[in-house]
């Protein structure tokens, strides 16, 4: 038995158990796996409809009422709608790798769940605590962000009832956000009764917030067709701050576009995932760019980019041609809006909590899906308790920077897994202890019986060890298939090992050449330099992977017929070199905040998650066996 190898005591060595704790991958249907329980389960009632209005309602929050002044005050001027389209652009190369991996691995968690298929349980884990902070301060800022327009609908801050009016606690700074904290019990009670349900109520909403924005869209083409067209008629031209400006402007409102990912933390859910999980991504990008370039287009127009309001520009470009009532419309639109957003950042961080205890990394509590509503009660009820309490007591606002940590994060770890899956897919796969006389069993059956699956086998090797070959080389001849690298001609294992280090050469390139183009503080003999090594690095991992084929195990890892990201390896690296550029510049103060989060993180793992993973005790196979010895596993229990 000395060729089994388990994920605990490979290497003899203590140290090396925590290093290969790191790395161990699990399923792609680790819910739907024998060992695993029946209530576990969630509703498969979402379509397309549904999804679309998830990605939707979750993406157009509050920010487009805000963002167009601020940016093209500051940035963009009348060019702010090609600063949107550059935006979409970038986001939808994030979104291509989501639908790609969503529709292969439709389980709940989202990226945390396809890095831990992909990677390796420590860099799952960190997305998924990233994402947790991402979610609970998201939904606690949008949430304190009601309460100020809805008081503008009652006439003012005295207008609100005194029930719902923010309240300053005598002598302690704090004001306290009543509203805030009822409006997510109300959204989580209504997450609670399922599903379909909730994502009925939140597609009114955004029904409601999308037909605000399309009465901005139309009623001010009308004003702008009859006065002129103000503000394209500037003697600065299109281009105030010059295209730089405008690509700063992108650069901005990218996180306008965040909450598509919010659709594949619902693909479990999702009745037909390979079709509909890509369809509803899509088409929920390709619909809040084209609003967003819409209503960026009409507002700029109106009013001289130069004389727009920052904190109101939609209102008081209507404000100033007369249109006064209109300012209440609009008003109400933003109300919609931040509901919707609310409903988006409270609907995926539940299923984060559960996908992470159902694999052992935090209490099984949250993992308990409800037998009538078929979701995740517990988790929901723990996700709103957390926000309705951040959202009463603290004014949240200086904090909604980490939440771009955790989404760009997210963004960078699915285009890294789209790489690995095509270059590099696990080849092995854990099973459970239970099936430890299983697999002995099946690892001693004599190599003539198995010849005719394993042609090119060696004849000298009469029983076939199936554990802990991770490139199982024992089972498949070394030069079996010959591919071109250059002059090179490369066997199955070695072209691993090239795409492998192909791979990380390639983030760590990215990473340095978007720290020191971010740098302008460096010297030029050090920034320069550092520039053309992380350029070199990119560039021969991109060279590198071009010129080796992929691997042959894409075409039936995990769910086959789904959508295939297109340009691979070019389109996510440019989505992995973008997001590193953009996390690099969210400044050192929001990243000293998430360190602390980060390092809580650390913590829980080493003395929870690590011990009570579902993984401690499994034992790899390689992947062509696994099926066999659950089939086995199967027919001596019938």
């Amino acid at each position: 038995m000395g060729f089994l190898v388990d994920t605990q005591k490979e290497g003899g060595g203590h140290s090396w158990g925590y290093l290969r704790s790191l790395v161990r991958r699990k399923q792609v249907d680790s819910a739907d796996e024998p060992h695993s329980h029946h209530h576990h389960q969630l509703a498969k009632a979402l379509t397309v409809p549904h999804l679309i209005a998830i990605g939707v309602g979750a993406t157009i929050g509050a920010g487009v009422y805000i963002l167009v002044g601020t940016v093209a005050r500051e940035h963009s001027g009348p060019s702010l709608a090609l600063s949107f389209l550059i935006a979409g652009i970038a986001a939808a190369l994030s979104a291509f790798c989501y639908a790609e991996l969503s529709s292969r691995c439709p389980s709940a968690g989202s990226a945390y769940h396809y890095s831990y298929i992909c990677v390796g349980e420590g860099v799952a884990w960190l997305i998924g605590w990233a994402l947790i902070l991402e979610y609970t301060i998201g939904g606690s800022a949008v949430a304190r962000g009601i309460s100020p327009n809805l008081a503008l609908i009652f006439g003012g801050e005295d207008g609100l009832p005194s029930f719902l009016a923010r309240h300053q606690i005598p002598c302690l700074d704090v004001v306290v956000d009543p509203s805030a904290a009822i409006l997510v019990f109300i959204v989580t009670g209504l997450l609670c009764l399922g599903i379909k349900e909730s994502t009925f109520a939140q597609g009114i909403v955004t029904a409601a917030n999308v037909c605000v924005l399309l009465f901005v869209i139309v009623a001010g083409s009308y004003l702008g067709f009859k006065t002129g067209w103000a503000g394209y008629e500037l003697s600065s031209g299109f281009f105030p701050f010059g295209v730089d400006g405008m690509f700063a402007g992108s650069a901005t409102v990218f996180f306008a576009f965040i909450g598509f990912d919010s659709v594949a933390s619902a693909a479990e859910e999702v009745k037909n995932p390979q079709r509909d999980l890509p369809i509803g991504i899509g088409l929920a990008l390709f619909l809040c760019c084209s609003v967003y370039m819409m209503v960026s287009i009409v507002i700029v127009g109106l009013v001289p980019y130069y004389a727009m309001d920052p904190d109101t520009p939609i209102s008081s470009a209507f404000a100033s041609h007369d249109m006064q009532w209109a300012v209440y419309l609009i008003t109400l639109g933003a109300v919609m809006a931040l509901c919707s957003a609310l409903m988006g950042a409270l609907l995926p961080q539940p299923r984060i909590l559960m996908a992470m205890a159902r694999d052992g990394l935090l209490p099984s509590l949250f993992s308990d899906v409800n037998r009538r509503t078929q979701v995740p009660v517990k988790a929901t009820i723990a996700t709103g308790l957390c926000a309705a309490t951040l959202a009463f007591f603290m004014d949240v606002s200086q904090l909604a920077g980490m939440v771009s940590v955790g989404t760009l994060l997210a963004f960078t770890m699915v285009a890294i897994s789209v790489l690995i899956l095509r270059y590099v897919p696990p080849d092995e796969l854990p099973l459970p202890a239970s099936l430890q006389d299983r697999i002995d069993s099946v690892s001693f059956i004599p190599a003539e019986t198995k010849s005719s699956h394993h042609e090119g086998t060696s004849d000298n090797s009469n029983k076939q060890p199936l554990i802990g070959e991770n490139e199982a080389s024992v089972h498949f001849p070394v030069m079996e298939k010959q591919e071109a690298l250059g002059c090179w001609a490369l066997s199955e294992k070695k072209r691993r090992i090239v795409a492998g280090w192909s791979i990380m050469l390639t983030c760590i390139g990215a990473f340095l050449l978007s720290y020191s183009a971010s740098s302008l503080n460096f010297p030029g003999v050090i920034r320069y330099p550092l520039c053309g090594v992380g350029g070199s690095l990119l560039l021969v991992g991109l060279i590198a992977l071009s010129s080796i084929d992929q691997d042959d195990a894409r075409h039936t890892f995990g769910h086959s017929g789904g959508f295939i990201c297109p340009f691979v390896p070019l389109l996510p690296i440019i989505c992995i070199l973008i997001n590193m550029y953009l996390l690099v510049n969210l400044g050192s103060a929001t990243w000293a905040r998430v360190s602390v989060w980060l390092v809580i993180g650390v913590l829980v793992y080493v003395f929870y998650g690590r011990k009570n993973s579902s993984l401690a005790n499994a034992v790899y196979v390689t992947t062509a066996h696994a099926e066999e010895i659950y089939r086995e596993h199967e027919a001596s229990l019938a």
